[in-house]
């Protein structure tokens, strides 16, 4: 139901879901999205982890990710960005907070590391 109403918002985007982290992480190192919305609660490995591994891979290393989550304690948001993500929206979200995130991430180049 999450995704398809975060679909729904980002109707001008092309928006895929992976169905669990080992999926996500998958397509990311196979396709080179060009924004990531992470959901940290996946039935497998959770969100974090799966930030964690792109960002250590220089293939995706460079992409945006945002968390969009419904853990909202302070350190919960800590601890995303913490893992690498570089931004953070907790849910429920509305429309014109995601766009104008989404938006603002798809104009971001991530500096590469030295």
């Amino acid at each position: 139901m999450n995704f398809r109403l975060v679909q729904k918002m980002l109707d001008s985007y092309k928006v895929v879901r992976a169905k669990n982290g080992f999926e996500g992480l998958a397509f990311a190192l196979s396709e080179t999205p060009d924004l990531i919305l992470m959901d940290i609660n996946l039935p497998d490995i959770d969100g974090l982890e799966v930030t964690r591994r792109l960002r250590a891979d220089t293939r995706t290393q460079h992409l945006p990710i945002i968390a969009l989550t419904a853990n909202t304690l302070i350190r919960d948001r800590q601890e995303a960005l913490n893992a690498g993500c570089d931004g953070y929206i907790p849910k429920p979200v509305g429309r014109g907070e995601l766009i104008k995130t989404v938006q603002q991430f798809l104009n971001y180049i991530r500096p590469t590391s030295v």
